[in-house]
């Protein structure tokens, strides 16, 4: 059975192939994570006036959706622009989605802790780099067991550090005794 490509899927390709894998595979993270949660309790008060919120599409979750005008913006809600390059192909997902759906829209990446916004555009070469990272989850997909985890600046902030690192940390508490 093929496994649909999700934005969040998108996400973690950019910075860790494990997660594509686990999160694929439906083995979820560690929904009690504070970071996971302040993520959540982020985007759920930020930019109150909005009165789309959190619309669930197939394979995706949209943070925000407005109209401007006649245009239509879809709107990804992040704490921190640190991995702004995975929340941009995110959003350039989302974009393409919706052009599938025969909808055109702008793209934006919020960050209300920095007070900052960044527009996002579905372009040629935005949609090469789409094309190359879905070509990546796609091949992490049809393993059959998850790749190793390999240390990444992400994995003391990661909701999956336990799973992946709780053998080591039980040798290395080991070690300590």
């Amino acid at each position: 059975m093929p496994q649909e490509i999700t934005g969040t899927l998108i996400w973690y390709a950019m910075i860790c192939p494990r997660e594509v894998w686990l999160m694929a595979h439906e083995i979820e993270p560690d929904e009690g994570d504070t970071r996971l949660e302040w993520g959540r309790f982020l985007c759920e008060i930020s930019y109150p006036r909005s009165r789309r919120r959190e619309i669930a599409l197939p394979g995706m979750k949209l943070d925000l959706i407005e109209r401007h005008g006649p245009q239509v913006v879809v709107a990804e809600v992040k704490a921190s622009s640190r991995f702004v390059d995975a929340a941009r192909m995110q959003v350039l997902f989302y974009l393409w989605r919706l052009r599938e759906m025969g909808i055109e829209a702008e793209g934006e990446l919020r960050f209300p802790e920095e007070r900052r916004r960044l527009t996002v555009v579905l372009d040629a070469e935005g949609e090469r780099a789409l094309q190359e990272v879905m070509a990546r989850v796609e091949t992490i997909l049809a393993q059959p067991l998850p790749p190793p985890p390999v240390r990444v600046p992400f994995c003391h902030r990661c909701a999956y550090r336990e799973f992946c690192w709780a053998e080591m940390s039980v040798e290395m508490e080991g070690d300590s005794h």
